[in-house]
């Protein structure tokens, strides 16, 4: 199987493991923020708007990041990083949501200096795994990967407050997070990795038109997620309190990660941006059903279904990131993916505290199916972009450590970012 012979390959299994650990905070920063500012005894909008400030902070944070790590290499930026965002959180986690200055400010610098390791890990892949045939399937299950994490992240979550309280979850998460990044700099396809060469220019990655369009969809994509990450936790307020919020975000998590082990486990033919817009359109579809927020068991198989697709659309998300990224700018590319991504999951937790303290849980759950049918509209809109043969590509086997070097046609030398 793909799988197991990915995981086989020197190095692949540390390397993923560990950056799993080390974004274990990221991915569960929007969950914990929320219950400990309700432990605190703060409101839905305050906790929304202390998450949206984590997610925009960490928008501006990775693309830079990411930029640095192409510029200087992973072990000189990302463990720092990793250790200011997890003091950041802590100065947080024990001033409280009362001191309102300080809880911004921390949360903000929290988020501004996440590392960029999803960016590293898929820049690492290509010298890693050495066969090109291999790579896009890596993409994939990396994404699988994440949604186990998104699965069991969660549950660590609400553990922790139950077995200790809202601030130790902060603490623990983030403390966990700095050990996994530590895993990853010390390995030695990080302390190798060199990013190709490029052609000085400000606005990087954001040059190419092919990726500006999958970060407007995106952007989408994680307002729907976000949305859903507030409406659940007023559903599970009427329904049973935290125990059915953790159910509820790990469902959803179980269903990307059975959607992505399908996905992952063929060679899909056809061109990836057409397959990309049906696999946005079929995520859309499936959020539609939570309105109906049936009793917990019933709800929790909705929120299953409405993961399915999510894994699949980024793991081809993934495909088109690697095709249209110019030359020697891979680690800031994922990383304006994943900002794009941070920063509406954070716009969707923001919008939706407001919706559901004025129009109830219904209307909260209204906020994801109309984010997915957005993302839609922007493929469908610019869906010649993203399916147009990159300018002057060419299929090159690159250097060992040319992050660039994949199955789809990629940049030559005489055409860099």
């Amino acid at each position: 199987m793909g799988y197991l012979e990915i995981l086989r390959a020197r190095h692949a299994t540390r390397l993923l493991v560990g950056t799993l650990v080390g974004r274990l905070p990221n991915a569960t920063a929007a969950i914990a923020i929320v219950l400990f500012v309700r432990a605190e005894g703060g409101t839905y909008s305050l906790a929304g708007a202390l998450a949206a400030v984590y997610g925009v902070a960490n928008a501006v944070g990775q693309p830079v990041l990411g930029r640095l790590v192409d510029l200087y290499g992973q072990p000189r930026v990302q463990l720092p990083a990793a250790v200011l965002s997890g003091l950041a959180m802590g100065v947080f986690a024990f001033a409280g949501a009362g001191a309102l200055p300080v809880a911004y400010a921390a949360v903000a610098a929290a988020g501004l200096f996440t590392p960029p390791l999803e960016g590293g890990l898929r820049a690492l892949w290509p010298s890693v795994l050495r066969k090109e045939g291999q790579v896009h399937t890596a993409y994939a299950m990396d994404a699988i990967a994440q949604e186990v994490m998104f699965t069991v992240g969660p549950l660590l979550v609400t553990l922790c407050v139950s077995l200790w309280s809202a601030q130790a979850a902060l603490l623990v998460l983030n403390a966990v997070g700095v050990l996994g990044a530590l895993s990853v700099v010390v390995s030695p396809p990080s302390r190798a990795w060199r990013s190709a060469p490029r052609e000085a220019h400000w606005l990087g990655a954001l040059r190419s038109p092919g990726l500006l369009v999958l970060l407007a969809a995106f952007l989408c994509v994680g307002m729907a997620l976000g949305s859903i990450t507030v409406a659940a936790v007023s559903y599970a307020d009427e329904h049973g309190g935290d125990a059915v919020y953790g159910w509820l975000m790990a469902a959803l998590g179980l269903g990307a990660l059975a959607g992505g082990s399908v996905y992952g486990a063929r060679q899909w033919a056809g061109e990836p941006a057409r397959r990309l817009t049906v696999l946005v359109a079929l995520l859309a579809v499936c959020y539609l059903p939570l309105m109906l927020m049936p009793g917990p068991v019933g709800m929790v198989l909705l929120t299953v279904v409405a993961g399915v697709f999510l894994a699949p659309a980024i793991a081809c998300a993934f495909v088109l990131v690697d095709r249209h990224a110019p030359r020697g700018t891979v680690t800031e590319a994922f990383s304006w993916l994943v900002t794009t991504f941070t920063v509406g999951a954070s716009v969707g937790t923001g919008l939706t505290g407001p919706v559901v303290e004025a129009g109830g849980t219904a209307w909260g759950f209204a906020v994801p199916w109309m984010a997915g049918g957005a993302s839609l509209l922007v493929l469908v809109a610019t869906g010649r972009v993203l399916a147009a043969p990159v300018p002057t590509a060419v299929i090159a086997a690159g250097s060992e450590n040319d992050p660039n070097r994949a199955v789809e046609p990629r940049f030559s030398s005489g055409d860099r970012a």
